[in-house]
């Protein structure tokens, strides 16, 4: 079982609201709800929505849904939330919609107790808001995490930066967002809180009025979601056939190509295209997409092929070929 609690308050009682962070909760829910096939992912995703004076999300509404998320031996319980952080001596705060002043929000620390004794296999902590960086750190010890087994917490900023909004929407989200839709997938199709977070980091840039926070301990990531994979699965296990170990170069020669000019067809001493050669050079061309495989001596695959070179695995092709080797693809 994958479980989901997927909050947004754009409407506060007594302090300033928010523009996009229902908005924000939608799409988190629209994507983690399925794969990207159309599997089931997250069952049924649960929304706390603040979307005005009659969709006020109260305190202890947040706080009994926080506990049940974690309440259950779970493959994963994720929480997400989008909304005003609060910051003071005493730690970190999640402000509801009916806060007055910030610290009677709910407090970090109570959701990271509420994570650490939980059953699930895997607790992930996705906090959009102000300050939210400071989660998991001792309020008298900053810049000292305490991380119990099977945790992982992502934030929008620092325990000392906001967080901000742009277009609708969180800034944060927005890349969060792209990076479960396959932007942060890997060959195999798996989106990671660590390839999720690199994302961000680097999508963000040398910008420097928020920078995404990202702390774990975990013996392996699970995967958040699956997406359409770059490469077919059975051409990336074909790796470890074509490349019988990692430094080899596989030669080519025009045999393997299909495409020449009409003085090359005409020409005696080029070998015709080979049927089964070029079907294995559409395999090796898809791998140079995906940076598995580069060209030896040669700008392009089609020119290490009419000039009877060869092709190699990249530094990620022989990790992804040391994998299939392994059986682990």
């Amino acid at each position: 079982m994958r479980k989901a609690l997927i909050v947004g308050i754009d409407h506060y009682d007594h302090i300033g609201s928010l523009n996009g962070c229902v908005n924000d909760a939608h799409e988190m829910r629209g994507m983690l709800a399925t794969h990207a096939d159309g599997r089931a992912n997250f069952a049924a995703p649960k929304l706390l929505l603040g979307t005005g004076p009659g969709d006020v999300v109260g305190r202890m509404e947040l706080k009994d849904a926080v506990r049940a998320l974690f309440d259950d031996a779970a493959e994963i319980a994720l929480l997400y939330f989008s909304g005003h952080g609060y910051l003071e001596d005493t730690g970190g705060y999640l402000c509801a919609g009916d806060c007055r002043t910030g610290d009677d929000g709910l407090p970090l620390t109570d959701i990271m107790t509420f994570a650490e004794q939980s059953r699930a296999q895997n607790k992930v902590i996705i906090l959009d808001s102000c300050h939210s960086g400071i989660a998991g750190e001792r309020a008298r010890a900053r810049g000292l995490a305490e991380i119990h087994e099977g945790m992982t917490i992502l934030t929008a900023s620092t325990g000392d930066q906001a967080a901000f909004e742009e277009n609708g929407g969180g800034v944060f989200t927005r890349l969060l967002v792209d990076a479960l839709g396959g932007a942060a997938a890997n060959l195999v199709g798996h989106i990671t809180p660590g390839s999720v977070y690199a994302h961000i980091d680097q999508s963000l840039g040398p910008w420097g009025g928020q920078r995404p926070v990202f702390k774990t301990n975990v013996e392996s990531f699970v995967s958040l979601r699956e997406a359409i994979p770059p490469i077919a699965l059975e051409n990336l296990r074909a790796l470890a056939t074509h490349f019988p170990y990692a430094a080899y170069v596989l030669p080519l020669d025009p045999s393997f190509e299909p495409e020449r000019s009409p003085e090359q067809a005409a020409d005696p001493a080029i070998a015709p295209p080979d049927p089964a050669k070029t079907a294995a050079f559409a395999v090796l061309q898809r791998y140079v997409r995906v940076n598995l495989v580069r060209p030896v001596g040669a700008p392009h695959m089609w020119h290490a092929a009419m000039q009877s070179r060869g092709c190699e695995l990249t530094v990620l092709g022989q990790h992804y070929r040391d994998l299939v080797a392994k059986g682990l693809i």
